[in-house]
């Protein structure tokens, strides 16, 4: 299962080398990080990583369907945890059955994750346009540092 994935990420980045060295004209051998880096595109697990924490700010703000916020739980909606040090985060809460090898497949449990990993200073952001902006400049930093 992982070597097909890795297989059509890999696929997927050399269509987007492909394309950025067509919009500049530069040829088939020449690093192609330069001309990512002034087009100013992410590389494809940041891409994913984008699309994943974008569909979860939009949830959680109430701009997606219903069903996919109420999957989502803030670890301070949990009684039992407000009074921890985590309850003042704006962390979602990782149910058991994501820890399993099955269950951590799923969209929701990479959901979670990729939230979580997120710096707090993004993740209490309230406009969904600065939210995006923001994550393609840490997205964009951890790409090409």
């Amino acid at each position: 299962m992982l070597i097909g994935l890795a297989r059509e990420l890999n696929r997927l980045q050399s269509d987007l080398h492909a394309t950025a060295r067509l919009v500049f004209g530069s040829r088939k051998y020449e690093h192609v990080t330069r001309v990512l880096q002034e087009l100013h595109w992410l590389l494809v697990p940041e891409r994913i990583t984008f699309k994943v924490a974008t569909l979860v700010f939009r949830s959680l703000h109430g701009t997606l369907p219903a069903y996919l916020a109420d999957m989502l739980q803030r670890v301070t909606d949990v009684d039992t945890r407000r009074r921890l040090l985590s309850g003042w985060t704006t962390a979602l809460v990782v149910p058991t059955a994501c820890r399993r090898t099955v269950g951590d497949r799923a969209f929701f449990a990479a959901a979670l994750r990729v939230w979580n990993s997120l710096p707090t200073s993004l993740t209490s952001l309230s406009s969904l346009s600065n939210f995006n902006s923001k994550l393609k400049t840490v997205l964009f930093e951890q790409s090409y540092s």
